[in-house]
């Protein structure tokens, strides 16, 4: 089955590395901070724009990105980088990127909102407190950001975009847009109840997916797309869907898309 073999592809995210030189630019860089939420320590890495240190009085928006590992580095990455950083550098792109590495073993549980009956998982919300409460107050504090929610990105595919989603329906307030590359509602069908159930939802959304990556990708995210719909008018063009011919599971599309995903959202 296609959707065990993605799901059992990306939850090995765990272990392999390739022996050759990093790829990741001199923007990005690396910290530890303690993740209380999650009872462990989590590797951020943070890209600043070119320009960061020389335009001392700007600020700018940040988006928020899981699975670190595999955005800006070929050296960390599971099977190939979403190359974020050459892509905003050629942009000259004016914001700030800040990936959170995965928990490896723990991947699905930090990813997930709902227990699966096969997969387990769960624990979304303790991550998602991390990110909230923790994470952003500790990079608005340290960099020059603009900090309300209309300048808050939270992007992801597969998991990421599961859990990316499920965010702004848990913290409309902090995060105003998203990037839900790929995701993973078949983990759950409470997914789908959670937004009948949510308030009129305002954030601004990308969907993103390709028609060769499961029998219901493509499905479930028209299913999502109809619900929201009916939670607010279409007229307002506060979401968009493309459907890639051809497009997999995989690194390639997500990063082939990713510009056109932050252009669309603005930043």
């Amino acid at each position: 089955m296609i959707r065990g073999f993605f799901f059992f592809i990306l939850l090995s995210l765990t272990s392999i590395m390739y022996a050759q030189e990093s790829t990741a630019s001199k923007n990005v860089s690396t910290f530890t901070i303690e993740a209380p939420q999650l009872k462990t320590t989590k590797k951020i890495w943070i890209y600043l724009p070119q320009n960061y240190s020389t335009s001392v009085q700007k600020k700018y928006s940040v988006i928020y990105m899981h699975d670190a590992q595999n955005l800006f580095d070929k050296k960390t990455s599971y099977a190939g980088e979403w190359n974020v950083d050459e892509k905003l550098d050629s942009l000259k792109a004016q914001v700030i990127v800040v990936g959170i590495e995965n928990g490896n073993d723990k991947r699905t549980e930090e990813l997930t909102p709902f227990k699966n009956e096969k997969y387990g998982g769960g624990n979304a919300d303790n991550y998602l407190d991390f990110i909230v409460k923790k994470l952003k107050p500790y990079i608005d504090k340290n960099y020059r950001t603009k900090t309300k929610a209309k300048n808050t990105i939270i992007m992801g595919s597969s998991l990421g975009g599961l859990v990316s989603y499920y965010a702004i329906l848990k913290y409309p307030e902090t995060f105003g847009k998203a990037g839900v590359f790929s995701p993973s509602f078949w983990f759950s069908n409470d997914i789908y109840t959670l937004t009948e159930q949510a308030p009129k939802i305002k954030t601004k959304i990308y969907f993103l997916c390709g028609d060769k990556e499961s029998d219901d990708m493509v499905n479930d995210l028209k299913k999502m797309e109809r619900l929201l719909d009916k939670n607010r008018c279409y007229c307002l063009h506060l979401n968009k869907t493309k459907i890639v011919k051809g497009g997999e599971h995989n690194e390639k599309l997500w990063r082939d898309n990713f510009v056109n995903a932050i252009l669309w959202l603005g930043y």
